[in-house]
């Protein structure tokens, strides 16, 4: 067994990197010993409290030589293992022979409290005597001689006393249907629907027609209707087919202005000869229709004025 001498009162370590290489193998020797004797590896009932206060003291004594990290470190583990063995001893502990009964302390608590009755024999008769309320008083004064906080008004209970709610089963109310009358939509069947006349088909065919009379045109002047700016639109979109089809021609002549004509459409040879078709993009918008009445005097539409197309689905007719 390891012996350690009397070191007396303990002082704060200092440190020392210059301590005498053998006093710090001495110290880590005696520390290695005692943490093998509180290693992991112990079991709780190998030691009694006074073994593990004498180790303790022992560590005490130790690091008082302390100088350096590393034994610093020896000394931490060796109390840690202490505390560790100590925690697992309180852990088991027991009062007398037998573990801490609950029920039994309440029972003892209400008898000292005179809550349990009474039996007195009366000329050998026994008989109960009822006892009153439980006197908190009384152990509240064994209470106040260990604790020295001032006692405050408290519940058992909670501050209120509360009813727990009680969950209901929860009713689904099913979806009730209007009461209105209820209308079923009118089915639509493909026959139903009569259509007017392919009107981009016949209107371009007329453009055409009109555009033969005409000559060459100013194409203002061939698709603007300064009664209806719609119309003029839709004038410009049927001339585009005519265009796309090279039936009809597009330049811009001396003078400046955009010019329509009437031409047949180039052959085979033509196309391979190097003709072939253009496309440009022309804004046609309101302010643009309203500049070319203006500029170009348009009193009158080249292209009659056209009704507005109407479909029939079903019984009925619409716009």
């Amino acid at each position: 067994m390891v012996e350690f001498e009397n070191a007396g009162s303990i002082d704060c370590p200092t440190y020392d990197p210059d301590q005498d290489a053998a006093e710090k193998r001495d110290i880590r020797k005696k520390y290695r010993l005692l943490e093998k004797r509180t290693g992991d590896h112990m079991r709780p009932q190998d030691h009694d409290a006074e073994d593990l206060a004498g180790q303790v003291a022992q560590a005490d004594q130790l690091f008082s030589k302390v100088k350096n990290p590393t034994e610093a470190t020896l000394d931490s583990t060796v109390l840690r293992n202490v505390s560790s063995i100590s925690a697992q001893k309180a852990r088991a502990m027991k009062l007398g022979s037998a573990a801490f009964d609950m029920d039994d302390f309440v029972s003892k608590l209400i008898s000292y409290m005179g809550g349990r009755q009474r039996f007195e024999d009366e000329e050998d008769e026994m008989q109960v005597v009822e006892v009153g309320a439980l006197d908190w008083d009384k152990i509240g004064r064994k209470a106040l001689a260990k604790s020295r906080r001032v006692p405050v008004t408290g519940f058992m209970l909670g501050p209120l006393s509360t009813e727990q709610k009680k969950r209901g089963p929860i009713k689904r109310q099913k979806q009730e249907k209007a009461q209105a009358e209820e209308r079923r939509p009118q089915e639509i069947k493909e026959e139903d629907i009569k259509r007017s006349d392919n009107e981009t088909t016949k209107n371009v065919l007329k453009i055409k027609d009109i555009l033969e009379n005409t000559g060459p045109i100013n194409v203002f002047k061939f698709i603007v209707n300064p009664n209806d700016f719609a119309q003029s639109v839709e004038n410009l979109f049927y001339l585009s087919f005519v265009i796309r089809d090279g039936e009809c021609a597009f330049e811009i002549n001396d003078d400046g202005e955009p010019i329509v004509m009437r031409c047949e459409q180039p052959t085979m040879d033509e196309r391979a000869a190097g003709v072939h078709a253009r496309q440009i993009v022309m804004e046609f918008d309101m302010a643009t229709w309203k500049r070319a009445i203006e500029v170009w005097n348009i009193t009158e539409s080249q292209i009659p004025q056209r009704p507005p197309a109407k479909t029939r689905i079903g019984d009925k007719w619409y716009g």
